[in-house]
């Protein structure tokens, strides 16, 4: 893995993150909304890693309001988690350039 696809694996997940708790307080939001159909966010692994994510309308109405606050929580700790990685990555760039100086 290179510094580079590093920086982009992090920024990916930090997104997936970022969208999984967007569509999970949306269905927070709307849980008392008759007709609103649920949100959920639809992921793939890229090839050269890292994630695609897109938010995705369920067919059917429901709320479980239960797995959308685990989600947030999950969430939270994925964003945190890939902020730790890109900073990582930061710093590896700047003892490589400090190296090369």
């Amino acid at each position: 893995m290179t510094l580079s696809s590093a920086f982009s694996i992090a920024s990916s997940g930090m997104n997936a993150a970022a969208l999984r708790q967007s569509a999970a307080s949306a269905n927070i939001a709307n849980a008392l909304t008759p007709g609103y159909k649920r949100l959920w966010v639809s992921e793939a692994t890229l090839p050269d890693g890292g994630v695609a994510a897109k938010k995705v309308r369920r067919k059917s109405e429901g709320t479980d309001l239960v797995s959308d606050v685990v989600t947030e929580v999950g969430a939270m700790y994925s964003f945190k988690a890939n902020v730790i990685s890109l900073r990582t990555a930061d710093r590896m760039t700047g003892t490589v350039l400090n190296m090369l100086a």
